[in-house]
C-alpha cells in the first residue's frame, strides 16, 4: 500500500504546529526532567502534533512560506510554547523557593542532592517539597490543562500574531514576583515555629549557661521542621492545587497580551 506524501504546504503547518507543542510539552514539569527519555520526549510531542493538526490547519495561515518566513514562523511558535511552560515552571519554582529557606533553617544548608529534573545541587526539603508538587499536579490530572491550553492558545493567539510587548513582560514580571509570595506562604508556618524554638532556646542559654544551645539547636530544629511540615502537608496540597487552579486563566493572559 502507498501512502501520498503530504503536500508543501500541509507539511509546514505541521511543522508549525509541531513547533508550538514541542516548546510547550517539552518544558512543562515532569516532561522536561533529565530523567525521561528523549525518545520518550519526541513521541509524545509528535502524537500530540498529530492529533491536534486536524484541528489547528485551519487556524495557521495558508501560505507558501519562503524558507526564511517558515523558520521565523517557527521560532516563534516555540518561544511560545516556552512562555506557556515558563509561567508553569514558576509554581514548582516557588515550591523550591520556600523548601530551600525551611530547609536552611532546619540545618540542611551544606546538605544537598542531586535533582535530575533540573541537573542541579538542591536542598534535601527542597527535593522533597518538589517531589510532593509533581505527585499532586499528577493527581489533580494537571498534565490535561496542558491539552486544553494548546488547544485553546490557538484560539487566542493564531500562528504569526506573536508579538513580544505590550503587557506580556510586566506580566510575567508579575508572575514570577508572586512566585515569592507563594513561597512564603510555603515557608511560613516552619519558619514561625523555628523562630519561637529559638527564642525558648535563647532563653534557656541564658538560665543555663552551662547547657550548650548551640549543639542542641540542630536536632531539636530538625525534628521540630519535619513534625511541622508533616502536619502542614494539607495546607501546602492546598495552596500547589490552588496555583494550578488558576493556571488557565494565566495562560489564557499571556496569550492574549503576546497577540498583536
Amino acid at each position: 500500500m502507498d501512502f501520498p506524501l503530504l503536500p508543501v504546504a500541509q507539511l509546514q503547518i505541521f511543522l508549525v504546529v509541531l513547533a508550538r507543542v514541542a516548546g510547550f510539552i517539552g518544558a512543562i514539569p515532569v516532561l522536561a526532567s533529565a530523567q525521561t527519555p528523549g525518545r520518550v520526549k519526541t513521541m509524545l510531542v509528535l502524537v500530540a502534533s498529530l492529533l491536534l493538526y486536524p484541528l489547528m490547519q485551519d487556524a495557521v495561515p495558508q501560505a507558501d512560506f519562503t524558507p526564511l518566513a517558515l523558520l521565523l514562523l517557527v521560532l516563534s511558535e516555540t518561544l511560545v510554547g516556552l512562555l506557556l511552560a515558563l509561567a508553569t515552571r514558576l509554581i514548582f519554582t516557588a515550591v523550591e523557593f520556600g523548601a530551600s529557606v525551611v530547609g536552611f533553617q532546619m540545618g540542611f544548608a551544606s546538605a544537598n542532592v542531586y535533582d535530575p529534573q533540573s541537573e542541579r545541587q538542591v536542598e534535601l526539603i527542597s527535593q522533597f517539597q518538589n517531589v510532593f508538587a509533581i505527585l499532586v499536579f499528577l493527581a489533580i490530572d494537571g498534565h490535561h490543562i496542558f491539552l486544553r491550553a494548546v488547544v485553546t492558545s490557538y484560539q487566542l493567539l493564531p500562528p504569526g500574531q506573536f508579538a513580544v510587548g505590550g503587557e506580556a513582560i510586566p506580566y510575567l514580571m508579575r508572575l514570577a514576583s508572586h512566585m515569592f509570595i507563594i513561597g512564603v506562604q510555603f515557608s511560613a508556618p516552619v519558619l514561625a515555629v523555628l523562630l519561637f524554638s529559638g527564642l525558648i532556646l535563647g532563653i534557656l542559654a541564658r538560665v543555663f549557661p552551662q547547657l550548650n544551645v548551640f549543639l542542641l539547636s540542630f536536632p531539636l530544629n530538625i525534628g521540630i521542621g519535619f513534625i511541622v511540615i508533616a502536619l502542614t502537608l494539607d495546607l501546602i496540597a492546598t495552596l500547589v492545587r490552588r496555583e494550578f487552579d488558576t493556571l488557565p486563566e494565566r495562560l489564557a493572559t499571556i496569550l492574549s497580551y503576546l497577540a498583536f
